[in-house]
C-alpha cells in the first residue's frame, strides 16, 4: 500500500511539473498564433483532463488547485483567482459528465464542455471581479474559442494517451474518441 502512495505521489508531482512547462509553452506560443487577449489554448488542461480519467476526482483537483497556485505566484491574484474559477468550474463540467455518461461520452466531448466550463467560470469570476456584469459581453469570444480549444486539449489528450500506450507505459482506451 506505501509504494503504490508513494508512486501517485510522484506521478502527482510529474503531472504538476508537466503542467506547468505546457502553461510555460503556451505562454510563448500563444503570441505567435494572434489569439485574442485573454484567450488560452489550454494545454495545461491535458494534464488535469489525465488526472480526472486515470487517477480520480480527487487527484485532478489537487492539480487544478496546485496550477491555480501557480498563476497566482506567477500573474499576480486577479490572475489566480480567474484560474481558480475556470479550472474548477471546468473540472465540475467534465466529472459530473464523465460520471453521468460513463462511457457514451467521447473526451472530445468531455473536453469541449471542460473548455467552454472553464471560460464561463472565468467569465462569473471577473464579472464578481469587475463588480457588474460587463465581463459577459466577452463571452462570445471565449465560447467560440473554448470549443477549438476543447478541441485542441482533446487532441493533445488521444495523442498523449497513444503514445503512452506505444511506450508500454499503460493500456488506455484511446478508442473512446472513436464511440
Amino acid at each position: 500500500m506505501k509504494a503504490s502512495k508513494t508512486k501517485q505521489v510522484a506521478l502527482s508531482g510529474l503531472l504538476f511539473a508537466l503542467a506547468i512547462v505546457l502553461s510555460i509553452v503556451e505562454s510563448m506560443v500563444a503570441p505567435l498564433l494572434g489569439l485574442p487577449p485573454f484567450v488560452k489554448i489550454g494545454l495545461a488542461n491535458i494534464v488535469v483532463m489525465y488526472a480526472l480519467f486515470f487517477m480520480g476526482l480527487r487527484q485532478a483537483l489537487f492539480l487544478a488547485i496546485l496550477k491555480a497556485l501557480f498563476v497566482l505566484l506567477t500573474r499576480g491574484v486577479v490572475a489566480g483567482w480567474l484560474s481558480l474559477c475556470g479550472g474548477l468550474t471546468s473540472l465540475l463540467v467534465m466529472w459530473l459528465l464523465h460520471r453521468l455518461f460513463k462511457k457514451k461520452v467521447t473526451y472530445f466531448i468531455l473536453s469541449v464542455c471542460g473548455a467552454l466550463g472553464h471560460n464561463v467560470g472565468q467569465l462569473v469570476a471577473a464579472s464578481f471581479v469587475l463588480g457588474d456584469v460587463l465581463a459577459m459581453a466577452y463571452a462570445p469570444i471565449l465560447l467560440i474559442f473554448g470549443l477549438v480549444m476543447g478541441f485542441v486539449t482533446s487532441s493533445g489528450l488521444t495523442a498523449l494517451l497513444g503514445r503512452l500506450k506505444h511506450a508500454g507505459l499503460g493500456d488506455f482506451n484511446t478508442e473512446q474518441e472513436e464511440n
